[in-house]
Formats: structure tokens, sequence, C-alpha cells
């Protein structure tokens, strides 16, 4: 029996294909087995299903067509299982770093430290008596161990004028008293020349004399920072006391403690500075004049430009000192060296 065109489209349709042999020539007439009989089937007995010729699986292509707008679902691999993975937690929070043990010397440093800030609000409350008394009395360096005596100040305590030195001498050392020797005489005929006094006067032609050191270093050797910052609160208690009209600085040290400035005297002379809003001039040690005679000229510049900006500046009130000594509650003004 021949497959005829008919045949051939329901075996396509049905996804068999014809072998065709080799040479393209047409298939020969294929010869069917011819069917066998059908049995009896008796009444009321299950017809016997037909049994379905087997179905050869179709060919794969030969070529896959480019995945794009293709109506066939491209699956993908199953990606590779992976090991049980830990449950994702929050990250830890860091520990808080255990405080450094305190050692004693830091315990040392930090009471040492809060009984100096406690000592400035001391020092600021002082009066007159209440500071010449802390003065004699400090030991906060080492200096008190060397020194044979302290150096307070002299002088008028309302004068306009204050001379403000660096640190006590041998002669010094040994009288209590600032500018003391032959600095202390050249600096004397300095004043004179210009009509001032530490001795007796009115506050207006007298000066008060401290050092920015109320100890003498051994061996007049120069002055720690640690040394100045320990009789910093003492000067400006002073300065507070007495409100000067104008402070004449002498000496590199003294300059530095109050201006803060590392700069050297000859850069900073010739121009008023201001200290808590005091005019300031700055000048040259009479120590170090007597030892470079030369500089004499500027230093009677430097006392010249001093007179002349006491007489433009506002005079002072006749309370003023006073008000100052009695700036902290409880502080009783001193009446010593009043006119």
């Amino acid at each position: 029996m021949s497959w005829n065109e008919r045949q051939r489209a329901m075996l396509e349709a049905m996804g068999l294909k014809l072998w065709v042999p080799a040479g393209g020539a047409a298939a020969p007439e294929a010869s069917v087995a011819p069917a066998a009989p059908t049995p009896a089937v008796s009444r009321g007995a299950a017809p016997a299903r037909a049994i379905e010729p087997a179905v050869a699986p179709a060919a794969a292509p030969a070529s896959r067509e480019p995945a794009g707008e293709s109506d066939v679902a491209v699956v993908e691999p199953p990606a590779p299982r992976r090991a049980a993975e830990a449950p994702v937690r929050a990250p830890a929070a860091k520990p808080t770093p255990a405080p450094a043990p305190v050692t004693a010397a830091a315990a040392a440093d930090a009471a040492l430290a809060q009984a100096r800030g406690l000592a400035r609000e001391t020092i600021a409350r002082l009066d007159w008596p209440g500071l010449r008394d802390e003065v004699a009395s400090c030991r906060a360096c080492s200096l008190c161990e060397s020194r044979k005596n302290t150096v307070f100040g002299v002088g008028n305590e309302r004068a306009h004028w204050m001379v403000v030195g660096e640190a006590p001498g041998e002669q010094e050392d040994l009288q209590g008293e600032p500018f003391v020797g032959a600095a202390g005489k050249l600096l004397d005929s300095m004043l004179r020349a210009v009509g001032l006094s530490r001795g007796e006067g009115t506050p207006e032609r007298q000066v008060y004399i401290a050092n920015t050191l109320k100890c003498r270093p051994p061996r007049n050797r120069n002055p720690d920072p640690s040394e100045l910052a320990q009789c910093e609160p003492y000067l400006q208690r002073q300065i507070e006391l007495i409100q000067p009209r104008i402070i004449l600085a002498m000496g590199r040290f003294a300059v530095q403690q109050l201006l803060r400035s590392q700069e050297p005297i000859g850069k900073l002379r010739g121009r008023v500075h201001r200290y808590q809003g005091v005019p300031l001039v700055v000048t040259y040690h009479p120590a170090y004049l007597l030892r470079n005679l030369p500089d004499k000229a500027r230093a009677w510049e430097d006392l010249c430009l001093a007179l002349k900006t006491l007489e433009e500046s506002p005079p002072r009130e006749d309370g003023a000192a006073a008000a100052g000594a009695s700036s902290a509650p409880g502080v009783t003004p001193s009446t010593a060296g009043t006119d």
C-alpha cells in the first residue's frame, strides 16, 4: 500500500517523518502488513482498545534559534545549591574600652592642676595684705627651696605708673626689693629724668615696681616657663589692684609674659601695646643697658613714648584703684600707700 500525500500530511502532523532513500528518489511503495482480522465482539463485552503504533521521538533540531522574541520560554538551569548559610546577624556593638588605669603620677598631676585652679581663684580675690602673705608663703615651684626672700614689689599701690621687670637677682633676693644694685640705680635715674620716683610722692608722680617672678632663680639663670606660669596670678592681681594708667615692661621675659609674644624687644619697642586695656610700652632692662650703653638712647625714647601716651590718655577716676581692690565680694581694700 502506497502512502499518498494525504497520509504523509497526517503522519507529519502526528510528528512522524518518512524515510527517504539517499539519492532523492521517490520512496517506493511501502508494503503494509495486512491488518489482523478483528475478532468478533460479543454483545455486552467491552470493545478492545486499539493499539497505537510506537511513535519515534522527534529528532533535535540541528541549530537553535537565537534568543530573542521567541515564543518558547527559556528556562535557566537551577543555580548550584550552596551550603547552608548562617543567618545574617546585626553587627555586634563594639565594646567600650575600659578606661586606662590611673597611675599615682597622673592622679598627683590632676590633683595639682585642680589645686592650681583653686589657687588662681583664691589669688584673684585677695586684697593687698592677703596677696603679700600669699606670696611670702608660696611653695608652688622649686624656687622656694633656694630663695632667701620673696620679692613682692615696692611703690605706691595707687600709682599711675607701673614698672614690670623680669626676675630678682642676688641683691634683690637678699633685700626682698626689686631693682636694687647697679641696675636699680640706673632705673632710679631714668625715672627722675621724667619726674618720677619709687619713694614718696603723689600717685601721679610715683611708680609701683614688681617682677614677673617673685623668687630668684639659682645662679641668675633664665626663668622656666613653668615658674613664670606659677607667678603669673600674683602679677595679674597686682595690676588689677593698682589699675595703672601706663605699664612699662622692661626686659625680654617681662615682655613675653605680658604680651604673649616671642618677638625680640627691638621689634616690639617704639609703639604702644595693650595689656587688659592698659597701654603698655616695651623697653630694655636696666641690667642690659649697663652692658650695652648705646641702647640707652633707645630706652630714653621708650620712656618719652610712655610719658606722651600717659598725657594723651584719659585721667583715671579717683576711686578706680579702690574699686579694683574691692572688685571681689568679701574683699576689703587696702589703705596702704594712699594719699
